[in-house]
């Protein structure tokens, strides 16, 4: 279908957006088309908002709006525990969870050699240089559990423990609600090995 000018550029970047294709970017465009203009300039207005207020926090790397991420700013929290995640939605999903009250370290990314990603292109550095101004004991590492995740994990682990301080790594194993008859090897082993006394 041939649209006017406008409605063909606003459709080119929602298709942009991660996860919008064409189908998606047409319900986008045509909710904001004919939504009221409050609630579209109230929309625009949210997106800039973001893009200015918001900054990568100088300690973790996490979304920042003051100097520090609110975690970091957290007096309440465990620095000497640093959960190192490779994106802030991961450490969003492990926040949900409600369970850790230490601190954090996004990477912004894994290590992957086919895509060109080595270790300078990730906040491990800076990761390296807490572990020396802080007094840190235990580091949980919660890469993904894919090829790249595993490849970050055994480099953190590899440059962290000849420091003295504890490596751990997140389990993983099997769903709630999974069977066992399609687990793959490598998840059904993960399951074993981190099971515990019940």
């Amino acid at each position: 279908m041939r649209y006017p000018a406008a409605i063909n550029r606003l459709l080119e970047e929602l298709e942009r957006l991660p996860g919008i294709g064409p189908k998606s970017a047409q319900r986008v465009a045509y909710w904001l088309l004919t939504a009221e203009t409050a609630d579209a300039e109230r929309l625009a207005r949210a997106i800039t908002e973001v893009k200015h207020a918001i900054h990568f926090c100088p300690r973790c790397f996490n979304f920042a709006e003051a100097e520090l991420c609110t975690i970091c700013a957290d007096p309440t929290r465990d620095s000497s525990t640093i959960c190192v995640v490779e994106e802030p939605r991961d450490l969003a999903a492990v926040e949900r969870v409600a369970e850790y009250r230490g601190v954090y370290h996004v990477l912004h990314g894994a290590i992957s050699p086919i895509d060109g990603i080595g270790p300078d292109q990730l906040r491990i550095r800076e990761l390296i240089e807490r572990l020396g101004v802080d007094e840190v004991s235990e580091i949980v590492v919660a890469t993904n559990p894919n090829v790249e995740g595993e490849t970050t994990a055994l480099y953190l682990a590899r440059l962290i423990k000849p420091l003295g301080i504890k490596v751990t790594r997140i389990a993983s194993g099997l769903p709630v609600g999974g069977d066992l008859e399609y687990a793959d090897e490598v998840t059904l082993g993960r399951a074993l090995e981190a099971r515990r006394e019940m």
